[in-house]
């Protein structure tokens, strides 16, 4: 099972980071209750096993005038590799995307993205979107308000699902 390779306290120093990355290693050491030096090391295999994908901020985007959110789902043409490869791509090229997610279903892709008003997406929608090679539909909804927004994954449920006797 993955995670079942990190010990505890491995689990817990990936917790931790993720509710807070900035945080100085001597604190992190402290929480997870192990000296500096080792804390320290266990961090950099983390990161360089890939388990650590990188440190952001969590910046407000309505503050710096980003008012629109947007989510729109795609389905395209052809379902080939080489085809959705290729429309992957040409989303990692547009700004307004924030997120891409190949999906199973009725729809292709489902697309996160950000605009400052609504005529700006709706130039990227029918400039951009709609006209890219293979695209056949999309589907928007608009974000009124988000009720949760909780990056990572919910280590206490890996915790109780490693700890569980068979």
């Amino acid at each position: 099972m993955p995670g079942s390779k990190l010990d505890p306290i491995d689990r817990q120093i990936l917790s931790e980071l993720q509710d807070d990355g900035r945080m100085t290693n001597v604190e992190l050491a402290r929480r997870v209750g192990i000296s500096a030096p080792p804390c320290l090391r266990r961090v950099r295999t983390l990161e360089e096993s890939g388990y650590v994908r990188g440190y952001h901020a969590d910046v407000d985007a309505r503050l710096l005038g980003f008012e629109v959110q947007v989510f729109a789902m795609v389905g395209l043409q052809s379902q080939a590799e080489a085809d959705l490869s290729a429309f992957e791509a040409r989303c990692r090229d547009w700004p307004l995307v924030r997120e891409c997610h190949m999906l199973n279903g009725e729809v292709d892709f489902i697309l996160k993205c950000v605009a400052p008003d609504l005529s700006t997406f709706q130039t990227f929608l029918t400039e951009e979107l709609t006209a890219a090679d293979n695209v056949v539909s999309v589907k928007t909804s608009l974000v009124i308000r988000c009720a949760k927004d909780r990056p990572g994954v919910p280590f206490g449920v890996l915790e109780a699902r490693l700890t569980r006797t068979p």
